[in-house]
């Protein structure tokens, strides 16, 4: 009955693409493009604990990843990338407020759902309606 459904995800891929890549351009465009922002988060990254570098990393990853999202192109790389940013997130700066959140804190249920759309994305491929599948079949 719902088998009818199947010819759409080609779009559901593209919707989930597009939904993620314009979050995480969003994301990283307020940490890389006002002065002085990028180099705040990677201070602020250092003080969780981690390089220096990998804070420039994050950022780079979140705004030109998502780029790549949105336009499907090397999507399972950005979006493994995002991943991972996803997960850090998780762990190191939302778990410890719960679910939710708390005391105007936010909770990790948002990078969470962003995570787990990277992995799918990871696993699943850009779909149909992408530069990756018009590479593909040489048609770009």
């Amino acid at each position: 009955m719902l088998t009818s459904l199947n010819r759409l995800q080609p779009f559901g891929a593209l919707v989930m693409r597009l939904v993620l890549g314009a979050i995480m351009v969003a994301h990283g465009y307020g940490k890389i493009i006002p002065r002085g922002a990028l180099y705040n988060f990677a201070q602020a990254v250092s003080h969780m604990g981690f390089p220096v570098w990998l804070g420039y990393v994050a950022a780079f990853t979140e705004f030109f990843g998502g780029m790549l999202l949105i336009l499907g192109l090397l999507t399972r790389i950005a979006a493994l990338g995002t991943a991972i940013d996803m997960a850090v997130a998780v762990i190191k700066v939302h778990l410890h407020n719960g679910l939710t959140g708390h005391n105007g804190q936010g909770g990790f249920e948002f990078p969470l759902a962003l995570f787990v759309m990277s992995l799918m994305l990871v696993f699943t491929g850009a779909g149909l309606l992408s530069l990756d599948h018009m590479v593909g079949k040489g048609k770009l």
